[in-house]
């Protein structure tokens, strides 16, 4: 499993990954508004504070 602690910026895979949900789920979260998100051209990224934040229920 990747260490997000480590990585200042995550990757939808990142975020599938740390949670255990399939690649649907991760995309539907991230496309779902709850999550400030910077898409890149193709690339979706999310901020690991933004999204520890989320996961925690502190917004």
């Amino acid at each position: 499993m990747n260490d997000i602690v480590n990585k200042p910026v995550l990757d939808v895979e990142d975020i599938q990954e740390y949670l255990g949900i399939g690649r649907r789920q991760a995309y539907e979260l991230v496309n779902s508004g709850q999550l400030h998100v910077v898409r890149i051209g193709r690339r979706i990224k999310i901020s690991r504070e933004v999204f520890l934040t989320w996961l925690n229920g502190q917004h």
